[in-house]
């Protein structure tokens, strides 16, 4: 950090920071609001750093918060080796938990196994995602079906993730990679079994300082100790940002996307 505002206590001139919300970041220098400064352990790696906020806060708040993932419970997660997906796994399987990843291929097949899944499927391998992937779920849970579904695919595996989990169980639709979901009739809930589904994001589970330094707190230190690892699949110059998007569109990466100034 190069210079603090008027006013500012908390941070001084020198302090490694780290952020998930502020505008302008595609630059060597960006102003970003002293609230929502993260501290980054003087041990951590920057460009890990960089890469942790926003996908790691994302997995913290959905494990903890939206559906408290316990010991025992069978989790299932889209996109197992995306940014969010490795990470997710991780916390959940620190919680106890048995993780299900859908993945695409054999190297991110290999990565979420290396995240600590203990069942991965490849949706590419399925013929209609709709009833097979619900029935891969039950055939690994003895019928029973899945505690939580995070989903951040939406439109095309929603279906699924709702056909996949055990009465009373939650559907969490954390993002809309394939599209957003058309409306839903409510009445599906009851018929499959009084489900649960619900719509969160990031700003309302950070809302207050203190508990946006609590999850980012327990994140850089499992981080920073080597507890938690965050893959960075891809590192671009800050120059060549429309090829990392093009990577990231084309669905050719893993974990998270870097750029270095």
């Amino acid at each position: 950090m190069t210079a603090v505002g008027d006013g500012v206590t908390e941070l001084a001139v020198g302090d490694r920071i780290a952020w998930a919300e502020g505008g302008g970041s595609y630059a060597e220098q960006a102003v970003i609001p002293a609230e929502r400064a993260l501290p980054v352990p003087e041990s951590m790696d920057l460009q890990v750093a960089a890469a942790l906020p926003l996908q790691g806060l994302t997995a913290h708040y959905l494990c903890t918060s939206t559906y408290p993932v316990d010991d025992g419970d069978v989790v299932v997660i889209h996109a197992g080796a995306g940014g969010v997906g490795l990470l997710l796994t991780q916390l959940a399987v620190a919680r106890g938990a048995r993780v299900i990843t859908t993945v695409s291929t054999a190297e991110k097949e290999a990565l979420s196994r290396r995240a600590g899944a203990a069942e991965v499927i490849r949706y590419t391998e399925l013929g209609d995602l709709t009833t097979e992937f619900p029935a891969r779920i039950r055939q690994l849970t003895d019928g029973r079906g899945a505690d939580v579904v995070y989903d951040g695919v939406g439109k095309t595996t929603f279906n699924a993730s709702l056909a996949s989990l055990r009465p009373r169980g939650m559907l969490v639709l954390f993002g809309g990679a394939s599209g957003q979901v058309p409306p839903v009739d409510l009445q599906r809930l009851n018929h499959a079994g009084s489900l649960y589904v619900t719509r969160p994001t990031l700003a309302h589970y950070v809302a207050t300082r203190e508990e946006l330094l609590w999850r980012a707190g327990e994140l850089f230190s499992a981080a920073a100790e080597g507890s938690l690892w965050v893959h960075i699949g891809a590192r671009f110059p800050l120059a060549e940002a429309a090829d990392a998007h093009r990577a990231l569109e084309g669905r050719q990466s893993t974990g998270k996307v870097v750029l270095i100034p």
